[in-house]
């Protein structure tokens, strides 16, 4: 039986912290001039970025719930299925961009509410759900939720430097600890996040992989130790 979650709490107030912070940014900064400029995404435009914002928070809103004692993959184990799927990820998104460019911020403010919507009838219990890449629980979706926002929203402020930071500085938290609580599942070691967004950016690959970046992002929680070289584990996603 499934118990109340104060994960899954924190993170339904970090996703929907992100995404009025996020959706108000787009609102005033992506316009027809940028729109169909290339992000720092590789192969990705700013308004394939955005289109991407829906599809992401989509994911939350087909989920389902699965029956008491199904398995569920953990953090780690979900944004792991996510490198074999880029190539189809990407063509899925350019085509939702071109199917919602009449109206792109409209379609993607259905696909937000609907995620909400979900998550408000799923209600405070942390079960089990069918998400599109296997069972997880609602906490560890609404994290990956999270997640794709923060780092798209960094994405986006990279790749148009304007206005104040799309990134929620809470949700930016909630994901660099996740991330690193992945690391240290794997390899045991006691590290603390020095600097969130480096740390993030390292963790999703969207900066090359540098010890002393690295060295910057991490510490280890004694000085008597030292942060160990996740070159072979970075990125995460």
């Amino acid at each position: 039986m499934s118990t109340p979650s104060g994960e899954l709490a924190d993170a339904t107030a970090a996703l929907h912290d992100q995404w009025i912070r996020l959706r108000r940014w787009v609102g005033e900064v992506v316009d027809d001039q940028v729109a169909d400029e290339p992000s720092v995404l590789d192969g990705w435009t700013v308004s394939e970025l955005v289109a991407h914002l829906g599809r992401a928070m989509e994911a939350l809103a087909v989920c389902v719930p699965l029956p008491d004692g199904t398995v569920p993959l953990t953090l780690g184990e979900y944004v792991g299925t996510y490198a074999e799927r880029a190539a189809n990820i990407a063509q899925v998104t350019r085509d939702l961009a071109i199917e919602i460019a009449d109206d792109p911020l409209g379609a993607v403010d259905q696909r937000a509410q609907a995620a909400f919507d979900r998550l408000d009838e799923l209600g405070a219990e942390d079960r089990v759900v069918q998400a599109r890449r296997g069972p997880v629980l609602l906490s560890t979706m609404t994290v990956s939720r999270v997640l794709e926002l923060v780092v798209h929203a960094d994405d986006l402020a990279r790749s148009v430097p304007r206005g104040v930071d799309p990134v929620d500085a809470g949700a930016l938290r909630l994901v660099a600890d996740a991330l690193l609580r992945i690391v240290v599942a794997r390899g045991g070691w006691d590290l603390e996040v020095s600097d969130a967004r480096r740390w993030v950016r390292l963790a999703a690959g969207r900066q090359p992989y540098d010890v002393d970046e690295l060295a910057a992002a991490l510490h280890a929680r004694y000085t008597s130790e030292a942060v160990p070289d996740l070159g072979r584990m970075l990125p995460l996603l």
